[in-house]
């Protein structure tokens, strides 16, 4: 955001019953509100079971949908395990808990679904990725928390210079993505400020990245989507923009989001932002996911989130923005910092919400602009 480094980043702005008027610029591009449904109850979880803050959602080949929620919290205020992974059905009935008590979990990053069905989980506080199978074993493993026993054990901390980079260590892990080869594509993120390269075998092939401002440089990169033509989409978080790269990591593009921040956008919680904060975090990726490309429809379309003024932006895969959905709040169709989104198709996406405890269930009305895949 504009200064610090986690998601806590927007509380110094946040007052939910302030607003923010800003008069939209004379050059601004106007794009359509995208009119949608949202289901905030569609998945049913267990009576004797609650979400915590949930970091991440992914569906799979059937329509499972996996969540990744900072829930069954034990232990004290701070350095508490917090990383639950569940799967409900497509019909939003709960199936089962995977991975409970695994060795890996301490704070709940990112979930994502393989064309295989495997399900990963990015874990940023063990600095561990983990796969699993369909059926719920483990059956790779990336990254080593630090030892318990340890005398060293605590928390990441930026230092300059930056610690050199290691090849296959990470240093707070944030998503993982596949291109058609299979390669694997890690996001590694708060400290490392790099893109981390093996093949489907888990072979360490190559990063690229480092701390910075310039094409190639991050500052969190904190999400990850790849197009069927093998283009990679790193959400630069803090830098404010998606970096596009081929498979080999060289630069090819930047995506901005630039438009007018509605004169009521209101944020979730903390102070009203100044003109600068907002204009920094107005469009910045918390979180991306790219449509398939399938039989019926070979357009794909990226959608992206910010945390405020708290909105989806869908865009072509060139970056122009086609709509917006959404804004901040605690009611359904608003969100609370969307940290992942799933989009199975460009009419339906499930998002993932820190600070409503949640996940929604959000079907797109027909538009002009949009081809359904379904």
């Amino acid at each position: 955001m504009w200064g610090m480094r986690k998601a806590v980043v927007l509380v110094g702005m946040m007052l939910g019953g302030v607003t923010f008027a800003q008069s939209p610029a004379p050059s601004a591009p106007s794009v359509p509100e995208i009119a949608f449904d949202a289901n905030a109850e569609f998945l049913q979880v267990p009576a004797d079971m609650q979400f915590g803050e949930v970091a991440g959602v992914a569906v799979n080949s059937k329509g499972h949908v996996f969540v990744f929620s900072r829930s069954n919290t034990t232990g004290p205020a701070y350095a508490a395990a917090a990383a639950q992974l569940l799967e409900f059905g497509a019909d939003g009935k709960f199936i089962r808990e995977i991975g409970k008590n695994l060795y890996a979990w301490s704070f709940a990053h990112a979930v994502r679904v393989d064309k295989q069905d495997n399900i990963w989980v990015i874990d940023k506080g063990s600095d561990m990725i983990v796969r699993f199978n369909p059926a719920g074993r483990v059956t790779m493993v990336f990254g080593r928390k630090k030892e318990a026993s340890d005398e060293g054990s605590v928390a990441w901390t930026h230092v300059t210079p930056p610690r050199p980079q290691v090849d296959g260590q990470f240093r707070q892990p944030t998503d993982v993505a596949w291109d058609s080869q299979g390669n694997i594509y890690i996001t590694d993120g708060y400290i490392n400020s790099r893109v981390a390269k093996f093949d489907k075998d888990g072979n360490w092939l190559k990063s690229w990245g480092e701390h910075g401002t310039g094409d190639s440089q991050f500052n969190i990169p904190h999400n990850i989507a790849i197009d069927a033509k093998d283009n990679i989409y790193v959400a630069d978080r803090n830098n404010r923009r998606i970096q596009v790269f081929d498979t080999d990591g060289k630069h090819l593009r930047n995506i901005t989001i630039d438009l007018p921040i509605p004169p009521n956008a209101k944020p979730w919680f903390g102070n009203a932002p100044t003109a600068e904060q907002a204009k920094s975090s107005n469009g910045q990726p918390w979180a991306i996911c790219i449509t398939p490309a399938t039989a019926g429809s070979g357009t794909q379309y990226l959608y992206s989130s910010d945390a405020f003024p708290g909105r989806i932006y869908k865009l072509t895969l060139d970056g122009q923005v086609v709509g917006t959905l959404g804004s901040t709040g605690h009611q359904p169709k608003q969100f609370g910092w969307i940290h992942e989104m799933a989009c199975p198709s460009d009419r339906e996406l499930f998002v993932a919400e820190l600070l409503n405890w949640r996940v929604q269930k959000l079907s797109l009305h027909p538009t002009s602009s949009s081809t359904s895949s379904r």
